[in-house]
């Protein structure tokens, strides 16, 4: 089971911090991948970091302005979303892979959580 939380309304330029609590598997052998979706749009990946959390991948329209990081003793991904902008606005998906590499598609992903909303207003 993996339970997204800290979504909100924050104005544009403000900061947000997404945390995802996965129980009920082994966190540590699992890539975390953060997603999103605005309405009327596809879910689109976000930010996702490798089981040892030795790696990071960012879209390129949150890249220098997020950060993903876990922490495996808390069985927690985290999401810190600096610089938010009106377009970030979207519901937000956790979601992990029994993966070897770090996938970026929303097909790879094995299991989701169930989302929280982020809104930035102008």
């Amino acid at each position: 089971q993996l339970q997204a939380s800290g979504g909100g309304l924050v104005q544009a330029g403000g900061s947000l911090r997404l945390s995802c609590v996965v129980s009920g598997r082994t966190f540590s052998s699992y890539v975390m991948g953060w997603f999103r979706q605005a309405p009327g749009k596809e879910r689109e990946f976000v930010a996702a970091i490798s089981a040892s959390g030795g790696g990071t991948y960012y879209s390129d329209s949150v890249k220098g302005r997020w950060t993903i990081s876990r922490d495996n003793s808390k069985n927690t991904v985290y999401l810190q979303m600096n610089n938010l902008k009106p377009e970030d606005t979207a519901v937000y998906y956790c979601a992990a892979a029994d993966r070897k590499w770090v996938p970026t598609t929303t097909l790879t992903y094995d299991y989701w959580g169930q989302g929280t909303q982020v809104t930035v207003s102008s």
